[in-house]
């Protein structure tokens, strides 16, 4: 046991346990969350290392930074807002300005579920939600520094994912015998994709469909950009986001099958030129690390999108090697895309030294992956895909109006391809699907790789939320009872996700080409289950309760900010910008409209009025919209300064 924790466990915080079952290794990572109840019977999940005090009828929660809670707290009668404000009240905390109370879905075996939003000091969130059972109320007061929240979001999934009336039981599909997937099934699933098209005002989206080896159904609907007749189909090329996370990790594990690298290699002992913050950070390092979302290093997507145009792969080290990891190894999970594209530049380097990382990097993926899988319509070349049958990016403008999104920032993302730049179809994507299903089989019944370093992908590394673990490049979703192992795709304009459900031998592609589609992802997982198992009809009413907020969102920046930017406010800004870490921010004047130009890519800028009275700048153009931009006096200047997380990065004036 103690020898496949050190290969395949993320560390401190997590226990791993290695089961045999139908030939396949699976594992389970415990979230190390201990269940305290409240008077009511209500469990709550306190999650590792953070701080728990009872008072009275509550359960106090502080995170291991000071100063961020979570309260839970029951009562009995009167209506939610009664019960809300008997939880503030009881812990002594300031009535903050409330922005919004709202009832949400119903779900859980909840009566009623009612959300408080609140006006908090800078850089800190709160709100309340009140759960009815009967006649009992659990509140939950959540009041968090966004850093620390940011930091802390798998850990906050896991205490209130499994918030659940006392004796509740979640629905389970575990031990149910899977339907078929014929004629009638399908058209259920194709209906749901119609209705969603419709209600989050989504122009395009492919489909596939695989069981037991077969391809049931593959097909698109809708179009590949508004204002035009060419429709989706098969063959109509996506950008897949991080879905391509997947594809590298594979790349990586038919290394380890040949045995020139292993997970648990010391990624600095093969590649020199890795570095991460520090030299006894760099040297603790594995090559599971790079790609298990589980190393303590936090997003830090900012310095690929603003320096993209001007950024080669090899800069993606420069970058790294400047970041620091912000918690243990394994101990909580948290994104990075830039660790994902070392992990693809790692084998990119093993296996061809000689040549340029980018270049390498896609000659391996293509006789490595592409080639061997048949993925004959997936590239990284944009020109190529260009020239044939694609899907345009979508975004809404800040009217709310669907638009052909600008690609600027899809390019960007050159440099950092191997967590996720790839151009795609439906008919591609399955192939792989079916691989994995295979357990490393093509159809033909060749083996294209062995099944240990497949399937060690897909071992749970840290706890993502509640019953949701991140692998190696895949997630694996437990929630329903079943094992789900997935990963979603964004791209500005795209969002893509593949699902297979391994003990059922069932998998499903998606592509989508606008950011209103985000919502369907997770309906439509859900939706694949029910039509599987016959399950309780809640994609639906979720997919309602989405289309229900998307609509009345539609318009909210146009109340929100000024557009065109306010002249007097855009008079005061300075022609030219720098930052140390972001690079040149150019300002032109174009008739009324304020575009700020970083060289790749450029936004018209709306204006608005911050709560103390400052001004900022967002951009509106679709595809580059909503960075901030908050104008302030310098020493020695104007600045401009953007917030990623808790990373802030300062634009100084160029006199």
């Amino acid at each position: 046991m103690i020898s496949m924790m050190r290969r395949f466990g993320c560390g401190l915080g997590l226990g791993l346990l290695v089961l045999a079952a139908t030939g396949q290794v699976q594992a389970r990572v415990e979230s190390s969350a201990a269940e305290i109840r409240l008077p009511n019977g209500v469990g709550v999940m306190a999650p590792s290392a953070w701080s728990v005090r009872r008072e009275a009828s509550s359960i106090i929660l502080e995170t291991p930074e000071p100063g961020s809670f979570l309260i839970f707290t029951d009562t009995s009668g009167g209506d939610a807002d009664h019960a809300v404000a008997a939880a503030w009240a009881a812990h002594d905390k300031t009535a903050l300005p409330q922005l919004s109370a709202r009832d949400l879905p119903l779900r859980d075996g909840w009566a009623q579920i009612r959300s408080y939003a609140y006006r908090a000091e800078e850089g800190r969130t709160a709100y309340a939600r009140a759960y009815r059972e009967g006649g009992d109320w659990t509140v939950v007061l959540y009041d968090m520094d966004d850093a620390i929240a940011e930091k802390r979001d798998s850990q906050i999934e896991v205490a209130l994912g499994r918030l659940l009336p006392q004796g509740y039981r979640r629905e389970n599909f575990a031990g149910r015998q899977a339907h078929r997937l014929d004629a009638t099934r399908v058209q259920a699933l194709t209906d749901f994709i119609e209705t969603a098209r419709a209600d989050l005002d989504i122009p395009g989206v492919a489909l596939g469909l695989v069981q037991d080896g077969e391809v049931v159904f593959q097909g698109g609907f809708g179009v590949r950009e508004i204002g035009r007749s060419e429709t989706v189909d098969a063959d109509t090329a996506f950008m897949i986001g991080s879905n391509g996370k997947a594809l590298t990790t594979l790349l990586l594990a038919r290394l380890v099958e040949r045995g020139l690298l292993d997970w648990d290699t010391p990624v600095s002992s093969v590649w020199p030129a890795f570095r991460l913050g520090d030299a006894v950070t760099t040297r603790q390092v594995r090559v599971r690390h790079l790609v298990c979302a589980c190393t303590g290093l936090p997003r830090q997507d900012y310095p690929w999108i603003f320096q993209g145009d001007e950024a080669q792969a090899a800069t993606v080290l420069d970058w790294l090697s400047e970041m620091k990891p912000t918690s243990d190894f394994g101990e909580i999970y948290q994104y990075s895309n830039l660790m994902a594209a070392a992990g693809g530049y790692l084998a990119a380097h093993i296996l061809h030294p000689e040549m340029e990382l980018g270049a390498a990097y896609d000659l391996a993926m293509q006789d490595e992956v592409f080639g061997p899988l048949g993925m004959t319509e997936t590239t990284f070349n944009q020109a190529r895909v260009m020239a044939g049958d694609h899907a345009s990016p979508h975004a809404l403008d800040i009217d709310g109006v669907q638009r052909v999104a600008v690609m600027g920032l899809n390019d960007a993302g050159v440099p950092s391809r191997p967590d996720g730049g790839e151009w795609s179809t439906v008919r591609d994507m399955l192939h792989y699907v079916q691989m994995e299903l295979a357990r490393g089989r093509l159809p033909d019944g060749r083996r294209y790789i062995a099944e240990e370093p497949l399937v060690a992908r897909r071992i749970p590394q840290v706890a993502e939320g509640s019953d949701e673990y991140y692998g190696m490049g895949l997630k694996i979703d437990e929630i329903w009872g079943v094992p789900v192992v997935h990963h979603g795709g964004t791209q500005y304009g795209y969002r893509a996700d593949m699902i297979w459900l391994p003990d059922q031998n069932v998998g499903a592609v998606i592509l989508i080409n606008s950011d209103s589609g985000a919502a369907l992802r997770a309906v439509f997982r859900r939706r694949l289950l029910e039509v599987l198992f016959d399950g309780e009809p809640r994609a639906a009413a979720d997919l309602e309760n989405y289309a229900r907020r998307f609509k009345a969102s539609l318009g909210e920046g146009r109340r929100s900010m000024t557009a065109p930017a306010d002249s007097q406010a855009a008079s005061r800004l300075a022609d030219r910008y720098v930052s140390k870490d972001l690079g040149p921010l150019t300002v032109h004047r174009q008739d009324a409209s304020t575009v700020f130009d970083f060289g790749g890519w450029r936004s018209e800028m709306a204006s608005q009025t911050d709560d103390d009275g400052a001004t900022s700048f967002v951009s509106i153009t679709p595809g580059a919209d909503g960075y901030v931009f908050e104008e302030r006096a310098g020493t020695n200047g104007r600045q401009l300064v953007t917030r990623e997380g808790s990373f802030a990065y300062v634009f100084d004036e160029v006199k």
